[in-house]
Parts: C-alpha cells; structure tokens; sequence
C-alpha cells in the first residue's frame, strides 16, 4: 500500500459502497472481488444504489466525522480560536507557524474530496458505458447527480489548496505521475459539472425521495464558483434563479414541533425535527440527513456520527454543578471556542441571531445535589471560558435520548440556504458594482433577523463577510469563505489575537500533503509556496 497514492486506494471504494447499499442483509457472505468496476452497474437498480453509496460516503466519511478535521474549518480564522486541542489536527491552526505539509488536516481533508471524486468519477463513467439500460432521462440524472458531487469536491479541494490534479475517470492502477492543474483549469471543470447539474437535476419540489441533490444546490454552488472565476454576472443570474423559483422563502413566522414554545423563527429551523424542507423549513435548499442508529443515517458502533455537538458545544461538564442536558447541547467538548469579537461585538443587542435562543451566553448550575443549584455560573480559577463555559451558538443541540453516551449527534445538516443565497447574490452585485442591489439583498436577511438595513454606501465585502458570520457560523466552513475571498490572513489577524500573530500570506492555502508528493514518484507533484517540507 505504501506505494500507491491516496487517489489509487481509492479506486474501488464505490463497488463496495454499492454493496453495502444494496446488498445490506447478504455482504457478510460476499466473496468481494477486487475486479470489479464501475461497468458492473448498468440498470436502474444499479445507479440508484451507487448514488445512495456515494450519498453514504459524503455523509458518514466527510469533515465532519473527525473532530480536528472538522475544528480546523473554523479554528484559525476569525471567528474561532481553539478550545480543547488536539494537537496533530488542530495545532498548525492556533499557531501558522506550525502548519507543515504533514498536517493530519490538510492530508484528511484532501483523502475525503478524492474519495467523492473517484466514487462520482465510477458513476459518470458507468452511465456512458455501453451496456449501461438506462433511459436518456435516468443517465442524465445520475450523471448530473455525480457532477454535483465532483464539482463539490473539486470546489472544496482548489479553494484549499489551489491547483490540483484534476481527475475526470476512474483510476483503476497504481498511477505516481499526478501533477497539479492550474486553479483556473479546475474551475472549468468546477462550472462545467455544475452547469450541467443545474440544468439536468429536477427542482427540489420533484427529487425521487428526501436529501437528493436538487437543481437549486447546484445553483447555489455553481454561483460560488463563477465568483471565484470573477464572474459577478453570472453568479447573480444563478441566485436570481433561486430565488426567482418561488420554492422557496425565508423563515420569518414560527413553525413546527416547538413552534408553541419560547423561541422564534431562526430558532425554529434549527430544532431537530423542523430541519427538513417536507418538516416545514421553507429557506432549506439542500440538508444532509441523518438518523440515529440507522443504516446510513447513523451507526455508533461504525463512529460514523456527526462531530459538529461535540465541537460547538462547551465542555460544561468540567464545570463542579453541572450535568450533561439536552437544554445545554447534550454532551460537547468545546473544540472550537468562538473569538472574542464574534461573542462581544459582532451582533446587535435587538438581532434574533443573538437571541438567547441562538446564542447562550449564561449557564445557572443543574445538578441538584449542588448548593448553587438555580444560580449562575461565575466561573473563576483554573474554570477558564476556553474550553469549559463560552458563549455560543445553538444549532448544533440536540442528542438522541436513546443515545446514554451523549457522544455523537446524529441531527441533520443544513447545507444550503435561502439566507445564503442573497448573501451570495449580494457578493456577486457587489463584484459588479452594484453596491444598491447588494443592499438590497443583504436586507432581505437583515429585516428577518430584526435588524436596521443597510444603504448601498456601506457594503463592502468585509461588511458581507460579517453578516456570514452572523448568520451562518456553525453552519458555513469558516475558512473556505475566507479562503475564497481572499481575506483569510487579514482578516485573521485583525480579529484573532492567538492565531493572528502567526498566520502569513501563504496560509490562505493549505499544503499539499508530503506523503502525496513523496509516493508520486514519477512526476514532480508542486507543493504550495513556502512550505517547507
């Protein structure tokens, strides 16, 4: 194995997620065979189940599953710093200048973007093939739904790394001649698989079944990349499409299971249960669904929960008095811990988003047995506010009560929104100037959050970046947005004093992973300026 590249070990990885898609009650008896290919699925039967391996694999084996994978989106930039370390993931992003091309985050981050790439690759592949039963109809549709997926992992992978190797078959032998695309070329392919998503994928009101990819996510993704190609035009024909579609609409009213409650409406679309476009979530344009203890929903006995409690959520536990309660998130280790510009002076008093529904800033002790039981905690001492009590948001509570450890969460993840989109149409007007209708746009999430509007002269693409912040942190990854836009150094060193000092211009890429480059011996694969091996 130690001398074949990531991409290579990879390449059988969708036959067995076909088969344990579709094969669930009989895989324990298969005799797997290492020759089969993404020729073996021709018909109907065969796609849908190696879509839903593809689905299972982005679901259970992505960013979210390892915590410093996922801590390392959010950690190092503007909005977090970190809580309770883990060095091999997380120390190259509280301190840059420990960042070295054997980043156990940069290297887990690219592994999961080629294992998309190379299961969607066997899809698209198998759907050309000339034994494949499929009407014209159904071949467009798994091809456009496999595009989705390359194009979101090729996304992912540049906006990280910059210029990659660009993969659009199967690989099906030891290959060690990678070399790097140029940014520009994997955003043609980036576009190109997105364009024809959106234009071959069925409007949300129309999937087969809950959590397939929809028109309106290729969109929304398709916009993010015109803007990377400086393309604010197009980005905004693409949102217009969104929202133009009248599918959809943003939360303003309460709704669903809690909807008699205390809350309000932003509260609402983040309680489990409300998450779901069919649940009531009108703004919701793509959510990865999950379950707790069900076959490709969630399995603890496979660790393949989601991490994004454990991060989010404080280790309140450590605090003398406290016990672990769903009201408090269920059971976090508080991995990230938001800067303190994001608690102390991003959010206006009045703005639902800083509601105490959607952001806890006070904990009152809940152990019973404790004398303080009811009071508030005032944490003193070595009970510090970077790991153990911090303010936070919410959406990331909620924990299966059949679930005793309190380890995992298997809530649902809301990927794309309608919020969003403006905030992304408001990108692209801007882009072209168009610093009115940016405005415009940008207010449309302003006024559901109850806060005053904004006039084209104060828009400006930090003030975008900012409302992101605002409504999308825990939701977003943090350091794609920046690293997109280009702000990442600056922005960092303005409002994160750990990382801030460290952190340099060549740090709006990741590194390259050494063990890639050392295993493709047969071409040179560039590593990122000024990262020295």
């Amino acid at each position: 194995m130690n001398k074949r590249t990531f991409i290579y070990r990879m390449g059988m990885a969708l036959i067995a997620a076909v088969l344990f898609t579709a094969c669930q009650d009989k895989f324990l008896e298969e005799d797997f065979k290492a020759g089969y290919s993404g020729d073996a699925i021709i018909d109907d039967a065969g796609f849908r189940a190696a879509i839903a391996g593809l689905q299972t694999t982005f679901r259970n084996n992505d960013y979210s599953s390892v915590q410093g994978g996922l801590a390392s989106l959010a950690v190092g930039t503007d909005i977090a710093v970190g809580g309770q370390i883990v060095g091999a993931y997380m120390s190259g992003f509280q301190d840059y200048k420990q960042l070295i091309p054997q980043d156990a985050s940069a290297k887990f981050h690219w592994t999961w973007c080629y294992k998309i790439i190379n299961l969607s690759n066997n899809i698209i592949q198998a759907a050309n093939g000339p034994a494949v039963t499929l009407t014209t109809a159904q071949k467009a549709l798994y091809i456009a739904e496999a595009s989705f997926y390359r194009g979101y992992a090729y996304n992912f992978l540049s906006i990280l790394f910059g210029g990659v190797p660009v993969l659009t078959a199967p690989v099906t032998a030891p290959k060690t001649d990678y070399v790097r695309a140029t940014k520009a070329e994997v955003l043609r392919l980036i576009i190109s698989d997105l364009k024809y998503a959106s234009e071959n994928l069925p409007d949300i009101s129309k999937v087969a079944s809950q959590g397939r990819i929809n028109q309106a996510a290729a969109l929304q993704l398709l916009a993010e990349a015109y803007l990377r190609a400086g393309k604010g035009d197009s980005a905004e024909i693409a949102t217009k499409a969104i929202i133009g579609s009248n599918l959809f609409s943003l939360v303003k009213a309460r709704y669903g299971i809690n909807k008699d409650k205390p809350g309000d409406p932003f509260y609402d679309m983040f309680v489990y249960g409300n998450q779901r476009r069919s649940q009531g979530n009108t703004e919701a344009i793509w959510v990865v669904e999950q379950q707790y203890n069900v076959n490709g929903g969630g399995l603890p006995a496979d660790n393949t929960g989601d991490q994004h409690r454990r991060e989010w959520v404080p280790f309140y536990v450590n605090v003398s008095g406290m016990l672990v309660a769903d009201s408090l998130g269920g059971r976090g280790i508080g991995r990230i811990r938001p800067t303190n510009w994001w608690v102390y002076q991003l959010y206006e008093p009045n703005d639902m988003r800083n509601s105490p529904y959607n952001l806890r800033r006070n904990y009152y002790y809940n152990n019973p047995a404790n004398a303080r039981y009811g009071q508030r905690v005032v944490l003193t001492g070595n009970l510090d506010t970077t790991q153990n009590a911090y303010a936070h948001n919410t959406k990331w509570y909620y924990s299966d009560p059949s679930d005793v450890l309190v380890t995992n969460t298997y809530k649902d993840r809301i990927m794309m929104r309608l919020a969003e989109t403006y905030l992304l149409q408001a990108e692209a007007q801007l882009m072209q100037n168009k610093t009115d209708d940016a405005a415009i746009s940008i207010n449309e999430v302003r006024t559901r959050a109850n806060v005053a509007g904004v006039s084209g002269a104060q828009v400006t693409l930090d003030f975008i970046l900012d409302e992101r912040a605002r409504e999308l942190t825990g939701e977003e990854n943090r350091r794609l947005t920046l690293a997109r836009t280009e702000t990442l150094v600056a922005r960092t060193k303005k409002y994160n004093p750990v990382a801030g000092p460290t952190i340099m211009d060549h740090n709006n890429l990741l590194p390259i992973p050494q063990s890639e480059i050392d295993l493709n011996k047969d071409a040179k694969l560039e590593q990122n300026p000024d990262y020295i091996k």
